[in-house]
C-alpha cells in the first residue's frame, strides 16, 4: 500500500468520524426503528432508513478516498504512451488508445440503472413522495376551502393579516407601508403616485400585457381623476372618469380582461401573475394560496386604507 492511499484512507476516516460525530449531536438515532429486517444466508439483521443512509455515506466516503487516492497516484507515476493521431490543436496531440475499460462499465452500468430505475423501480406513473406530498395538500385545501366558504368579514381579516405578515410584510412592511417606497403602500394610495401614471402610463400587471398609455387624461381633468382615486371614489365623480371607467368600470372594479380594479388593490390580477415594481418585480403566488385565503388577504390589505 502506498502512502497516498494511506493518507486517503485516513481523510477518509476523519471524515467518517465527522459524520457520525455530527449526526449524533442532532440526537438522530441511527438503529432506530428497526422494524424492517434483511436476511443474508438465514442471518437476519435488523435494518433502519437512518442506519442504511450512514452506510451509504460511509461507503462513498471511503470509495471516494480511495478511488481519488489511486488515480492521483497513477497520474504521478504514469506515463503516457500509445501511438499519436496525425491531428493537433495548438500543438496538443491525442494518442489512439483505447476507451477505459472502467470508464465504459460505469457508463453501460449507470445507464442501465437509470433504465431500471425510470421503468421499474420507480416509474412516473408510480408512488413518490412529491407526489404524495402535493396530494396531501391539494385534500387539505379542499378542507380548508370548505370550512372557511362561510367566513365572515371579521375571520377573513384576521386570516388576511396572518398570510400578509407570513408572505407580504418582508417587502411590504408589517403595517402595508411599503417601506420607504420600496414595495405598494397598501395605507394609502397617492395623487401623485395616480397622476403620474395617468400622464406617463403604466404596464406593471403581467395580467394585462397592453398596459396603459399616457395621456388619456390631461391638466385639471387628469388632477381631478387623480384626488378621485385616491379618496376611494368618495366624492362627486369627475366627468373625464368617463374614459377611465371604459377598462376600469363605473365604480373602478376593474373589468375582466380589459383593466384592472383601481377602487382599492387589485389583488387578484397581482397574485395571479406577478407586478413589475419600482425596484424589482413581485412574483405571482396564484400556487401558494387558496382562493379563501386570496379573499381573505384582499379584506385585510383594503382594510390597511381605510
Amino acid at each position: 500500500m502506498n502512502t497516498v492511499t494511506i493518507k486517503f484512507l485516513a481523510f477518509s476516516a476523519i471524515l467518517m468520524t465527522a459524520t457520525i460525530s455530527v449526526v449524533m449531536s442532532l440526537d438522530i438515532e441511527i438503529f432506530e426503528d428497526t422494524t424492517n429486517t434483511l436476511t443474508i444466508f438465514g442471518i437476519v439483521i435488523p435494518l433502519s432508513i437512518n442506519m442504511l443512509t450512514m452506510a451509504g455515506a460511509i461507503a462513498i466516503a471511503v470509495i471516494t478516498s480511495m478511488v481519488t487516492g489511486k488515480y492521483i497516484h497513477q497520474m504521478k507515476t504514469d506515463t503516457a504512451t500509445g501511438k499519436l493521431a496525425e491531428e493537433s490543436w495548438d500543438g496538443i496531440g491525442e494518442y489512439k488508445n483505447e476507451l477505459p475499460s472502467g470508464w465504459a462499465y460505469t457508463f453501460l452500468g449507470l445507464f442501465i440503472w437509470s433504465m431500471w430505475y425510470g421503468f421499474i423501480g420507480y416509474p412516473i406513473n408510480a408512488y413518490s413522495q412529491i407526489g404524495e406530498y402535493n396530494e396531501e395538500v391539494l385534500a387539505y385545501n379542499k378542507k380548508f376551502e370548505h370550512k372557511h366558504k362561510n367566513a365572515d368579514e371579521e375571520t377573513l381579516k384576521k386570516m388576511g393579516e396572518s398570510i400578509f405578515s407570513v408572505q407580504c410584510s418582508q417587502c411590504h412592511g408589517e403595517k402595508g407601508d411599503g417601506l420607504s417606497g420600496r414595495a405598494e403602500d397598501f395605507t394609502q394610495k397617492s395623487t401623485e403616485s395616480i397622476l403620474k401614471i395617468i400622464n406617463e402610463g403604466q404596464n406593471a400587471l403581467h395580467s394585462f400585457p397592453g398596459g396603459m398609455p399616457g395621456g388619456m387624461a390631461s391638466g385639471q381633468d387628469a388632477e381631478d381623476i387623480a384626488k378621485y382615486v385616491a379618496s376611494g371614489f368618495k366624492g362627486t365623480e369627475p366627468p373625464m372618469y368617463a374614459v377611465c371607467g371604459g377598462c376600469h368600470g363605473a365604480n373602478g372594479e376593474g373589468v375582466e380582461m380589459v383593466g384592472p380594479r383601481i377602487n382599492g388593490f387589485d389583488m387578484k390580477n397581482t397574485l395571479a401573475k406577478g407586478k413589475k415594481g419600482l425596484i424589482g418585480e413581485m412574483p405571482a403566488f396564484n400556487t401558494l394560496i387558496t382562493p379563501i385565503q386570496e379573499k381573505a388577504l384582499t379584506v385585510y390589505i383594503q382594510s390597511l386604507s381605510n
